[in-house]
C-alpha cells in the first residue's frame, strides 16, 4: 500500500493568505523525511479558504525543497487550460526534477458563477474533457502536430480525478484513477469501479486499471481529540452551506465559541462521519473498509486543521499506521 498526502494550502484565520504556501512547502519536506510516496497540490480559485490557485508555479518551489517524494498535481482543472500550456508547464517540471513529477487531471469548475465567469467557463460551454486529456497527452509524448518544449525526455503519468464520467473516461485513455469525495460515498461506486476494470484499455501510461483512494485522515491518541482536530474544516465546511464562502480554518476554541444552530450541528457531524478520523485502531479499521471495498493501491490522504503541530504529529502518526 502506497500512502501520500494531498494538500491544498488551506489559509488559517490570523495568518495572511501567503503563509499557507509555506506551510505547504514546510508540509511536504516533512513528508519526504517520513517517507510518503507522493505530495499532490490542488487548484482553486478566489477561494478564501485555499491559497493554491496554481499547481505548477507551487510545484516548482515543492521541487526545490525536496529531493526525492514524488510531486503533482490533485488536480489540474482542464477546462480552464489549454493542453498545449498545461503540457509545457509540467514538461519544464519533468526536466528540472526528472521521474518525480506526476499530472492530476480533473474537471471541476470554479464554485460560484463569478468565478465561472471570471474563468470564461459559460454554463452553455462544451464538455471537452476527453479530447482535452488525449490532446495533452500527446503534447507529453511529443506525438502532436506541434513538439511542446521543453521536448520529453521521459512518459510523465496522468491521472484522472474520477468526478463525473471520470471513470469511464479513465478507462478508455487507460489511465489510473484518483476516487474521493461525494463520488468514494456514493452507492453506484462499487459498479463504477467494476465497469472501469472491466473496460479498461491498457496504455503506455498504465498496463492495468489503478485506483488511488483520496480522503480526510486524522489521528490522535483517541477518537475525541482527532475529532476536535477535524472539527476547523468541519465548520468550514458547515458554515459555507450557509454563506456561499469557504473560508480559512479557525481554531477549535473560536469555533466553540460561536453560536450553533441545531442545523449547523447536523451538518458538521455529517462532515465528521465522511473521512477517517480518530485513534490509530479506529483509523486502521476504517481504512481498511475503504481498501476492501474499492481495490485501492495507494491511499491519498487530503487533512487539514488549524493546529499545524496536531497536523504534523497526525502525518507522522498516519505515516506508522499504515507503513510500519
Amino acid at each position: 500500500m502506497r500512502l501520500s498526502l494531498l494538500d491544498r494550502s488551506r489559509t488559517r484565520a490570523g495568518y495572511p493568505d501567503a503563509a499557507a504556501l509555506g506551510h505547504t512547502i514546510e508540509r511536504a519536506v516533512v513528508a519526504e523525511r517520513l517517507g510518503y510516496h507522493r505530495f499532490w497540490v490542488a487548484e482553486h480559485h478566489a477561494v478564501p479558504g485555499i491559497a493554491s490557485a496554481s499547481p505548477p508555479v507551487l510545484l516548482g518551489a515543492l521541487g526545490a525543497r525536496t529531493s526525492t517524494i514524488r510531486i503533482g498535481s490533485g488536480g489540474v482543472m482542464l477546462p480552464h487550460h489549454q493542453p498545449l500550456v498545461v503540457a509545457e508547464q509540467f514538461l519544464m517540471l519533468d526536466a528540472l526534477y526528472p521521474d518525480r513529477v506526476d499530472l492530476g487531471v480533473g474537471r471541476t469548475l470554479g464554485f460560484t458563477v463569478p468565478v465561472r465567469r471570471a474563468l470564461r467557463h459559460g454554463a452553455d460551454a462544451p464538455d471537452t474533457f476527453i479530447e482535452d486529456i488525449e490532446e495533452l497527452r500527446d503534447h507529453l509524448d511529443g506525438a502532436a502536430a506541434i513538439t511542446a518544449r521543453p521536448a520529453a525526455a521521459r512518459t510523465i503519468p496522468v491521472f484522472v480525478l474520477a468526478t463525473g464520467r471520470g471513470l469511464a473516461v479513465a478507462a478508455a485513455l487507460g489511465l489510473p484513477v484518483v476516487i474521493g469525495g461525494p463520488v468514494l460515498s456514493s452507492p453506484s461506486l462499487p459498479d463504477a469501479l467494476a465497469t472501469y476494470r472491466k473496460e479498461f484499455r491498457p496504455s503506455s501510461r498504465a498496463p492495468e486499471p489503478s485506483v488511488t483512494v483520496s480522503l480526510d485522515v486524522l489521528v490522535a491518541d483517541s477518537d475525541a481529540e482527532a475529532r476536535e482536530l477535524a472539527l476547523p474544516e468541519a465548520w468550514a465546511m458547515a458554515r459555507s452551506r450557509q454563506t456561499g464562502e469557504f473560508g480559512p480554518l479557525e481554531a477549535v476554541e473560536a469555533i466553540r465559541a460561536q453560536p450553533w444552530t441545531s442545523q449547523l450541528r447536523d451538518r458538521v457531524e455529517a462532515h465528521l462521519a465522511q473521512g477517517a478520523v480518530g485513534s490509530p485502531g479506529t483509523v486502521r479499521s476504517q481504512l481498511d473498509r475503504v481498501v476492501e471495498a474499492t481495490g485501492a493501491v495507494e491511499i491519498m490522504a487530503f487533512s487539514s486543521t488549524y493546529d499545524r503541530n496536531a497536523q504534523a504529529a497526525s502525518d507522522a502518526a498516519l505515516r506508522d499506521l499504515v507503513l510500519g
